[in-house]
């Protein structure tokens, strides 16, 4: 034990005077490394009798938790140093001269909102936009989400844990539909409109992020059908993917808020090992991509906003705007949108210049 208390303490007095992270580290490979002293010392217990390993094990595991201890501290004591040092060496100068081109870039997300909002407004649709965190009723009970949908659930919806003056439970909107109700308390009927904007869901991989962007769209007025919504969408579609051969096909869905609901799929075709959106699904070597939810109000949904079913009809749909940025630019990882890495966006921004317009195409660079 005196030999274990020994080893010990001219471990941790190397430990303190360790001048860099490499020395420090090898020090840590010596003691707590597979090979290291104190590892070996631990793979004793196992041959030791009942009473030895009572005795002994206490006092290694200490000494183990000791050394761990002090390297930790002397890592943190020489980053902090290290840190320090640059800060004091690496200086800015401010007089330094601007750059005689501008560095920034419009991100690809800015770009492909303001792609979809020149080709809406010339549809005929407005802007409408609405608060980020909201209460329960706008953003699931009067879109004739039940208490019981899995939406509601916490791994799906980020909750806050207070609720407002009324009582209202709040969270994080899990889409922009709430928007389309607060237009439609607001404004009435007729309305056309587009709501983009950021929304919050519990989820995350390379196509999923815990916050992303979505657009829908909202048409109520008199007579309005399915038919109105497959031109709608056809004519967005072909707009921003500037292809006249955009090919869609309607498939039954179920959404709380829609009714009838239909899936859209998009056909596409290989180009170069690529996937690009045009052409009949249904031809060799082409296939079919789903890419948005839409359908007809739900007569409830248009109750909740204080409208007649009777004498109103409409029809919505919603897609990610990250999604359609991915399919139009060539992209494959939604989580680089948010990893603000420069090289990224320097090859995938745009320039401020590139402004998307109808008449030049609204994906054209300047």
């Amino acid at each position: 034990m005196s030999e274990l208390q020994t080893r010990k303490d001219q471990a941790i007095a190397a430990i303190d005077a360790a001048d860099n992270l490499d020395a420090l580290e090898a020090l840590r490979v010596e003691a707590l490394g597979k090979q290291g002293w104190i590892s070996l010392l631990l793979k004793t217990l196992g041959q030791m009798s009942p009473e030895e390993r009572q005795n002994q094990a206490p006092a290694i595991q200490a000494a183990r938790g000791e050394v761990a201890d002090a390297i930790a501290a002397r890592k943190a004591a020489l980053e902090n140093a290290e840190l320090e040092r640059r800060l004091a060496s690496e200086t800015l100068d401010l007089s330094l001269p601007a750059p005689q081109a501008p560095r920034g870039s419009v991100h690809p997300v800015s770009q492909v909102m303001d792609e979809l909002a020149e080709i809406f407004a010339d549809l005929g649709f407005s802007v409408a936009t609405g608060p980020e965190i909201e209460d329960d009723w706008h953003n699931f009970t009067a879109l004739n989400m039940a208490e019981t949908h899995p939406a509601r659930a916490m791994h799906d919806t980020f909750y806050f844990p207070d609720r407002d003056a009324e009582k209202r439970q709040m969270l994080l909107r899990t889409h922009t539909s709430p928007v389309q109700i607060r237009s439609m308390v607001a404004q009435g009927a007729p309305i056309r409109i587009i709501a983009p904007g950021r929304v919050y869901r519990s989820d995350s991989d390379a196509t999923h992020t815990p916050m992303f962007h979505q657009i829908e769209g909202l048409v109520i007025d008199r007579d309005i059908h399915l038919g109105h919504l497959k031109w709608t969408l056809e004519t967005f579609l072909k707009a921003f993917f500037e292809r006249d051969d955009i090919v869609l096909r309607l498939r039954p869905s179920y959404f709380p808020f829609t009714e009838p609901s239909v899936e859209v799929d998009v056909g596409w075709q290989a180009v170069n090992g690529r996937r690009v959106l045009g052409g009949d699904g249904d031809a060799p070597g082409h296939g079919w991509m789903e890419l948005l939810g839409s359908g007809m109000v739900n007569r409830r949904v248009l109750e909740f906003a204080g409208l007649d079913p009777d004498e109103w009809q409409g029809f919505a749909f919603g897609v990610g705007v990250d999604r359609l940025a991915m399919l139009k630019y060539g992209m494959d990882d939604l989580r680089a949108f948010f990893d603000g890495d420069a090289r990224w966006l320097a090859h995938y921004g745009f320039s401020a210049f590139d402004q998307p317009s109808i008449s030049a195409g609204v994906g054209a660079r300047a």
